[in-house]
């Protein structure tokens, strides 16, 4: 240290570390962390907490590792908030076997230990799991609390347990969380997700007050429900009420509009999200793309897609999907070049998009070197929906036998669906004998 500077105190230490991670500003805060031990400093509970949490919102899962080794050199591994934190940091990391390895070796757990584990397995899509730990953590005789019924709520909307929520549902209203807001809005979630979306309403229209998440969770539950004007009715009493939609909001009800190829409707949003500043984002942007191209205004989603900052394969896809719905090929294939040149992580959805605008478009040459190319050049495996887009575009440029000879080079299980596009085809053809034959597969398979 140079002559003259003040030592700071693990206090102010601390202090500055919190004030870094919930700024989540990652860098700085592990920049003081290393500055603070160079100083000679040694970290304690309270240093290692607000870090992993800088870890956990950047998935710096190697430096939390690195971090997790510090806590057990300094002997802080016994501390059940550090402990918690680092089972946050693994599984929001998507390291749930980690996390699990520290909660398992834990002394002693709280019930902030046990809500970590099942979001952490919400997020890591094993929602069963999270179940299972709800259950076991009740026969340990934890009391549950908003946070734990949050969780249990998005791993029954995760996997549409419509029974098991509504059991959730009444340990709920047992336990008084009913007024809760944040459990409410998760209720709603479920509901609306299980397709249950009168209960959706019910829990609605019980709570004394809605925030702009309780009104989006109905939005996107009736469009889910295929209840889009509904949705776009209460987007107009979520306004009349004074509750400004968020870019989730947005999402939901260009949606909506594009479910019902409500243009007009849709421009009125789209004003409505310039208004908002909500056009940056990029989800809320993608939306756009898509509400214009499935309402017939390529134009006009090709004008969001031009004026995008940044763009995701999410954005791409929403164009090129439709320019597929159109049968605009040539453009499709264009769009589809400029994004391999962009360095943009193609999907499977990309091919989907791709493989049908050259069916429409009698592509057939191109449609074979891609289906070809996806596995080579791009690292994407071929699905069901691959397939079934090849069959129809060799079906309809008259290559029976070819589509034929393909489903049967499909590995898995094949689908039925596949050979009921051959089966139209060879209808369209007037390939009576192959037909009967296809026919016979597809009740073989099962409709």
């Amino acid at each position: 240290m140079a002559p003259g500077t003040v030592q700071l105190s693990i206090f102010q230490w601390n202090a500055m570390l919190g004030r870094y991670a919930t700024a989540g500003q990652f860098e700085k805060t592990m920049e003081v962390f290393h500055q603070m031990q160079q100083e000679g400093m040694i970290p304690d509970g309270f240093t290692f907490v607000p870090v992993l949490n800088a870890c956990s919102s950047s998935q710096a899962l190697e430096e939390g590792k690195h971090v997790h080794e510090q806590i057990i050199q300094s002997g802080c591994e016994s501390d059940v908030f550090v402990c918690n934190s680092l089972i946050n940091m693994y599984a929001k990391c998507g390291s749930i076997e980690d996390a699990k390895r520290v909660f398992n070796r834990m002394a002693t757990r709280n019930v902030a230990s046990w809500n970590a584990m099942i979001l952490g397995h919400v997020k890591c899509g094993q929602a069963q799991n999270a179940l299972e730990l709800s259950r076991k953590m009740q026969q340990e005789a934890v009391q549950l609390n908003a946070v734990t019924f949050v969780g249990i709520l998005n791993a029954c909307a995760s996997i549409a347990a419509l029974e098991e929520g509504r059991h959730v549902h009444e340990q709920i209203v047992q336990n008084g969380f009913e007024s809760n807001v944040f459990v409410s809005n998760s209720l709603i979630d479920m509901y609306a997700k299980c397709g249950a979306i009168e209960d959706a309403q019910r829990v609605f229209n019980k709570m004394p007050t809605h925030d702009a998440i309780s009104w989006t969770a109905m939005i996107l539950g009736h469009v889910k429900c295929g209840q889009a004007h509904k949705a776009l009715q209460l987007s107009h009493q979520m306004q009349r009420e004074g509750v400004k939609p968020d870019h989730v909001t947005y999402v939901g009800l260009l949606n909506a509009c594009a479910n019902v190829l409500g243009l007009e409707e849709g421009k009125r949003v789209h004003e409505q999200i310039i208004q908002s500043g909500c056009k940056s984002d990029i989800f809320v942007s993608s939306s756009l793309i898509d509400m214009y191209a499935k309402c017939g205004s390529m134009e006009d989603a090709l004008k969001v897609f031009s004026k995008m900052p940044t763009r995701d394969v999410v954005s791409w896809n929403a164009l090129l999907g439709g320019y597929a719905m159109h049968g605009h090929a040539k453009e499709a294939v264009g769009q589809f070049e400029q994004m391999s040149q962009e360095i943009i992580e193609i999907d499977g959805v990309t091919f989907v998009a791709l493989l049908s605008a050259c069916s429409h478009g009698g592509f057939v040459d191109e449609g074979l070197w891609y289906f070809e190319s996806m596995g080579s050049v791009y690292g994407v495996s071929a699905t069901v929906e691959h397939y079934a887009c090849m069959v129809d575009l060799l079906g309809r440029a008259g290559h029976l036998q070819e589509a034929e000879d393909l489903i049967k080079m499909m590995t898995g299980k094949q689908d039925s669906a596949v050979w009921k596009a051959l089966l139209g085809a060879c209808r369209i053809h007037g390939d009576l004998e192959m037909a009967q034959r296809i026919a016979k597969q597809v009740v073989k398979l099962g409709t």
